[in-house]
């Protein structure tokens, strides 16, 4: 289970480029449920990801490099790079996306939960910007069939 809240960050209302980060590059091979694979550094996954916006179902199956490259030619639409920096909120763990182009200067962050309940008592931090939780448009998987 994924339980977690997103929120667009403005260029240059937080210092990030010093924490630690990793780079990602992924692909959709259905949005409907969503079917995707991603590099991680030099680890590779199949994930499949229930509906839902806030707390969703979420299996990640392991994949080899050459799974990884068979099935991202299968991708539909964009396949998404990012930069991710990891950083500590308490017990918590704020990750910062970066996106490469065509969807920089975007920043966003994805905070996950334990549960329910500590989701919805979080107070951001006073630098991040709207959320986009419930907002589809910020879903990767729909970023991955915008026509740029």
């Amino acid at each position: 289970m994924e339980i977690e809240r997103k929120f667009l960050i403005n260029p240059g209302d937080f210092e990030y480029k010093e924490y630690p980060c990793k780079r990602l590059e992924q692909g959709y091979l259905n949005t409907d449920p969503v079917v995707r694979v991603r590099r991680e550094g030099d680890e590779y996954y199949l994930t499949y990801k229930g509906g839902g916006m806030m707390i969703r179902e979420e299996y990640n199956l392991p994949l080899t490099e050459t799974g990884y490259d068979h099935l991202i030619q299968k991708a539909d639409g964009n396949i998404i790079r990012k930069t991710r920096y990891l950083i500590p909120l308490g017990d918590l763990t704020i990750e910062l996306d970066e996106f490469d182009v065509p969807f920089a200067p975007l920043l966003m962050a994805e905070v996950e939960f334990p549960d329910r309940e500590t989701a919805e008592s979080f107070t951001p931090p006073a630098w991040f910007g709207r959320e986009v939780t419930s907002d589809p448009a910020y879903h990767n998987s729909n970023m991955s069939k915008r026509k740029l």
